[in-house]
């Protein structure tokens, strides 16, 4: 959600335009209900999303198992964020969005990620900046505008099918957004706009997709260049399937019953967070505190913390750049750690923190652990190539942490 909060202020900043979505909105009472909806109505039901994640989850591996006929190297990053897309746009629009639309949302998103991404780290504000980057806003600005063009036909499609759930499970995400009502000037609820209804759209499916994407490649690039810890954390798959495939893995023992598991995808996440940094502001006297009783302005200080540096702070962590899944086992040094912020101390915080952190952190970590557990069950994962160095790890900080050179592997079917 960070990113997209990001995004939406480089546009305020440049073109004017305004995005009020759960990260945007100003904190009150439109943003409440905005996130109470979510929350309540997609969010908190985890254990009723087990089908729809073995589906994206069986869908996922059928795609790897057609890539690796033919033998060779297979590009992961592409068919990852098609599998993680498709999943999130099932739980926003439903069962009824073709696949020739949801391959050109799925651009979309993608392409606004990777635009903004490289607008962000020449942007400051200035005259200067906003000329230089005044193309690439305008890029921008033609991705929202085509947001619109696939968005609302899709959502008048849902104003007439509202009976009909995701899966036979779940509301879809844009029906509860239908039947929304946001307070207005008069206190009385109206129900949302268009623009608002294509801004939370996007939001959501832009953050289903990115840091969940971003999290599976970096997480099988660490299990390729340590094989010892994927065939740890194979046994522990295997063991919990007993000889009945991915389908008999409950969602209940993926959200909690496999340490392994979670301590690897919390690695992952705690050297690659998802977002590079996060911006906050401070009043008071936590802005006194930052920046000095005679340095602070009289509406704060705006605070980027960087997000990759608390999760690798040697004064916090022991051998912070080497990916070592046991410190988050029982015993280990972070045993209590997780993917948020603890009430004491904050030793990474790969999903934001305060009232404006990511509000499906767990529907992320399901989602990632979902699909890790079906590759890892189905396929063996070697390094493509000549890697006699390991696999090249270098980091490119645009608004989603990834991989420079993206992952390719030498993928084998499991019998």
């Amino acid at each position: 959600m960070e990113f997209l909060m990001l995004l939406a202020v480089l546009l305020c900043l440049v073109a004017g335009m305004r995005n009020d979505n759960i990260a945007t909105v100003n904190h009150g009472p439109h943003w409440r209900v905005l996130r109470c909806n979510l929350t309540a109505e997609v969010l908190s039901r985890l254990g009723s999303l087990a089908p729809l994640h073995e589906e994206a989850a069986q869908a996922l591996v059928a795609d790897f198992s057609a890539r690796v006929l033919g033998g060779g190297e297979v590009a992961v990053r592409e068919p990852v964020t098609t599998a993680v897309f498709a999943l999130a746009a099932r739980l926003c629009f439903g069962d009824f969005v073709d696949d020739r639309h949801k391959s050109a949302m799925g651009r979309v998103i993608r392409d606004s990620i990777v635009l903004a991404g490289e607008l962000n780290p020449r942007f400051d504000g200035s005259m200067l900046s906003k000329m230089a980057n005044c193309r690439g806003f305008r890029r921008i600005s033609a991705l929202l505008d085509r947001q619109v063009e696939l968005y609302l036909p899709l959502i008048a499609a849902r104003r007439q099918a509202r009976s009909q759930l995701c899966g036979g499970i779940i509301r879809p995400y844009v029906d509860t957004l239908l039947d929304l009502r946001v307070p207005d000037s008069n206190g009385a609820g109206r129900p949302l706009r268009d623009g608002e209804l294509v801004g939370l759209v996007f939001e959501f499916l832009g953050t289903a997709t990115g840091s969940t994407a971003a999290c599976l490649e970096w997480t099988l690039a660490h299990l390729i260049d340590q094989p010892e810890v994927q065939d740890k954390l194979r046994r522990e798959i295997n063991a919990e399937a007993d000889g009945g495939g991915m389908l008999s893995i409950s969602s209940k023992s993926i959200r909690s019953g496999m340490p392994y598991l979670n301590a690897v995808v919390l690695e992952s996440l705690r050297m690659h967070p998802p977002v590079p940094f996060i911006m906050r502001s401070a009043h008071g006297e936590g802005a006194t505190a930052i920046g000095g009783a005679t340095a602070v302005p009289v509406d704060g200080l705006s605070v980027r913390f960087d997000l990759g540096g608390i999760g690798r702070d040697g004064k916090s962590w022991t051998d912070p750049d080497k990916f070592r899944p046991e410190r988050f086992l029982a015993g280990g040094e972070a045993e209590d750690v997780g993917p948020a912020p603890g009430p004491k101390e904050i030793r990474m915080m790969p999903f934001g923190a305060g009232h404006r952190h990511c509000p499906g952190v767990n529907m992320g970590m399901l989602h990632i652990k979902c699909f890790l557990a079906a590759l890892l069950h189905g396929f063996d994962w070697a390094p493509a190539g000549d890697c006699s160095g390991g696999v090249d790890m270098t980091e490119l900080d645009g608004f989603v942490k990834i991989m420079e050179q993206p992952l390719s592997a030498r993928v084998t079917r499991r019998t």
